[in-house]
């Protein structure tokens, strides 16, 4: 992996406050380029994560987003193989308070540092994580640029200028899978059909370990060749972006589930649920992004700590989802009312915000896969002849 000390670098938010740290340079034998492709402009947001660091970095959830670590040092288990949740590292940038200088687990084959370098992702070190992280909760998630040396150049104004608001912003079609595939054992007696938003690795892992066969299909794919294949369900996955801009995604989700095919979304799945059926969508002031959230379930009080990573949700509350009277609220964010499950009343569909696949955990929501299951089993029972 490619080596590297650190040399002065900053991070400047559109509001015009600066953090300067240290950033990842390379070995001096590599002619001096700065590790990663600088200026990089994103949306800078925090995740309150303490460990899993490569999964959150693969998650294409977190595609094209400048990520924050509260965790005070990042880096001391080093990365492997077999945790990624995608093929590469999805992250346009990530800031830490400390880059641990080494790394010690049985699993590891490398350092996290030569990993996001071979990736051309910064990494900008020595920030108070903290005061950013509260400046981030008090004025909102924003537009930042990740720059080399102790002031913004005009080259790097002119980035931080350039770079789009997450709002309007379609990147499902960038990390959606071109070509469909399949994962899992073929003579599986279940076959799902998986639209990847920006799907996760797990995900697939833990359908396989639930007897599915999964075909998994570009974001863009018409509900009438998924319904060809006549599948047992549908899943919706996670994904980046703003659910407003996925502007193919709800009329096929409704013609799917009207079909009677049990649906089964998560997070950026969910969210096209609520909108497929006359909800509608918000950002967020800073999104939720973490491995620790209360998450209540209305029907028995039950809390689940969940892990999350979004910044819009379906507009309501306890009460119900805003001009969607086909669906019920199922449960709801303890730390600021949100919605984080809805339900419709009569047809097999249901939608979870937050990530029962999380990898590392928590795992209170994988019942969640056991529940789609269920109403798989209950549509095979009813086509059956009596």
């Amino acid at each position: 992996m490619t080596a590297s000390s650190t040399g002065p670098g900053f991070l400047l938010l559109e509001d015009g406050t600066l953090f300067l740290g240290r950033i990842r340079r390379p070995d001096s034998r590599l002619a001096g380029r700065v590790t990663g492709a600088v200026p990089t402009a994103a949306e800078v947001v925090f995740s309150t994560n303490m460990t899993g660091y490569q999964e959150m970095f693969t998650d294409p959830s977190f595609g094209g987003q400048i990520v924050v670590m509260t965790a005070p040092q990042i880096g001391n288990y080093g990365i492997n193989a077999e945790d990624p949740e995608s093929s590469r590292p999805q992250i346009a940038g990530v800031v830490v308070r400390e880059l641990s200088a080494t790394y010690s687990n049985w699993r590891a084959t490398g350092d996290l540092a030569g990993w996001l370098a071979d990736a051309e992702v910064p990494i900008l070190q020595g920030i108070d994580t903290r005061r950013l992280t509260r400046h981030l909760r008090s004025a909102g998630v924003m537009r930042g640029v990740i720059g080399a040396g102790s002031s913004p150049s005009a080259g790097d104004l002119a980035a931080l200028e350039a770079c789009p608001s997450m709002e309007g912003l379609d990147l499902v079609s960038r990390v959606s899978t071109r070509d469909r595939y399949s994962w899992g054992d073929p003579r599986a007696g279940r076959h799902v059909v998986a639209y990847d938003f920006g799907i996760k690795r797990n995900t697939l892992r833990l359908f396989a370990d639930h007897g599915c066969r999964v075909t998994v299909v570009p974001a863009a794919t018409p509900a009438g060749e998924v319904l060809a294949e006549q599948p047992d369900g549908v899943f919706l996955s996670n994904g980046p972006g703003d659910p407003d801009a996925i502007v193919y995604a709800p009329d096929t989700v409704r013609a799917l589930a009207t079909s009677g095919t049990p649906v089964f979304g998560i997070c950026l799945g969910h969210q096209v649920i609520g909108l497929a059926f006359g909800g509608s969508t918000l950002k967020l002031p800073f999104g939720h992004r973490g491995g620790n959230h209360p998450v209540r379930e209305m029907s028995s009080g039950r809390v689940l700590i969940t892990s999350q990573n979004h910044g819009f949700a379906v507009e309501g509350d306890s009460s119900g989802v805003r001009n969607a009277s086909e669906l019920d609220v199922t449960h709801i964010n303890l730390n600021d009312g949100t919605i984080e499950g809805l339900r419709h009343r009569e047809l097999p569909v249901f939608g979870v915000q937050y990530h029962p696949e999380a990898a590392p955990g928590p795992h209170d929501a994988v019942p969640h896969f056991d529940e789609f299951l269920r109403a798989i089993e209950a549509r095979k029972a009813h086509q059956q002849p009596p």
